[in-house]
């Protein structure tokens, strides 16, 4: 069975935007033409990578692995081949337009209703839900969700500084930090993102110390498998590489601020309520993003369990495949 895999690095604008006719900012048409052999780490030998420049994803992805793959093709060359399946880096309606045009039958594809509760499901707010039910000894994390200035006032008044997120955004995009007092500008971007998505994400501001995520797979009928964990660097919130390690040298990063049982604890918990969750409505990859955070006291450290869940692929399954084939020394690519 021959599936056709796709790098669509632009979704969660795409998502954000909700529209089948979205263009990409150069940002994002840069990445996919960049790194669009990425799929070929997880495809299998019968299957296809769309890319726009097949010589240009045979270098990268030979620089990349020190291997080659000939299973490279553009758009123009998709009508002939024997597709049976289609795999993406997460669905949004412009991917799915995007394969329609080129002819890929739709009984390959999600439905917009499918589409529709995928969307649903990433919006920040089942990650603040699921967050809730992970408090405990050792854990902290809060996220309120808003309609207006005056709700974020509120919040900001009782936190002091807080960070506002719209529902939907990209790593790095759709994040306002505010402390004291809402500025012009401030209110201004939100009265938007409340206009176009109804809402905003109000978190207290954390003193990070470390980002990291959990990587997970469902199977869309209540199983959720853990994969690994991701250890990644961050800029200005924005994603900009990832650790390649084995699992034993990642755990001993994060255990020198968190307990080992802890994160095992919440790995399970995850597993248990993401099951719940995407039972018959998500089938496919996803992350959840934590990090550490330094007391307010300073006597030690704790654990923000669920920053945000991505119903994608993230680059942390990027660094799991990866890890497989390097020698698993500890360095950091960099995709930004």
């Amino acid at each position: 069975m021959m599936t056709l895999h796709v790098f669509n690095p632009e979704h969660d604008l795409a998502l954000a935007a909700n529209l089948n006719n979205f263009t990409s900012p150069r940002a994002g048409r840069l990445l996919r033409r960049e790194y669009g052999y990425l799929p070929a780490l997880w495809a299998t030998a019968d299957d296809v990578v769309l890319v726009e420049d097949v010589v240009m994803a045979e270098k990268g992805f030979e620089q990349l692995t020190g291997r080659s793959y000939g299973r490279f093709v553009t758009k123009e060359q998709i009508a002939p081949l024997p597709i049976a399946a289609v795999d993406v880096w997460g669905w949004d309606l412009a991917i799915r337009a995007f394969l329609l045009r080129q002819g890929i039958e739709a009984r390959l594809l999600p439905t917009e209703e499918q589409i529709a509760t995928i969307r649903d499901l990433s919006h920040r707010y089942h990650a603040s839900r699921i967050l809730a039910q992970l408090q405990g000894e050792g854990i902290t994390g809060e996220a309120t969700m808003t309609d207006s200035l005056d709700g974020v006032r509120m919040q900001l008044d009782r936190l002091g500084r807080v960070v506002v997120k719209a529902p939907w955004s990209s790593s790095g995009r759709g994040v306002r930090f505010v402390e004291g007092a809402l500025t012009p500008a401030d209110e201004g971007w939100m009265k938007n993102i409340i206009a176009r998505q109804g809402s905003v994400m109000v978190e207290p501001y954390y003193k990070k110390v470390e980002d990291f995520g959990m990587e997970f797979v469902s199977d869309g009928e209540g199983g959720v498998d853990y994969l690994g964990l991701s250890v990644f660097e961050t800029s200005n919130g924005a994603y900009t590489g990832n650790v390649l390690a084995s699992e034993e040298k990642k755990m001993k990063i994060i255990s020198i601020y968190i307990p080992k049982d802890l994160l095992n604890i919440i790995r399970e918990k995850i597993t248990v309520l993401t099951s719940e969750v995407f039972k018959g409505k998500y089938q496919g990859p996803f992350g959840v993003d934590m990090m550490v955070v330094a007391r307010d006291d300073g006597d030690g450290f704790l654990l923000h369990p669920c920053v945000e869940i991505n119903l994608r692929r993230t680059m942390g399954h990027v660094a799991l495949c990866l890890t497989k084939i390097s020698d698993s020394k500890i360095f950091v690519i960099k995709f930004a």
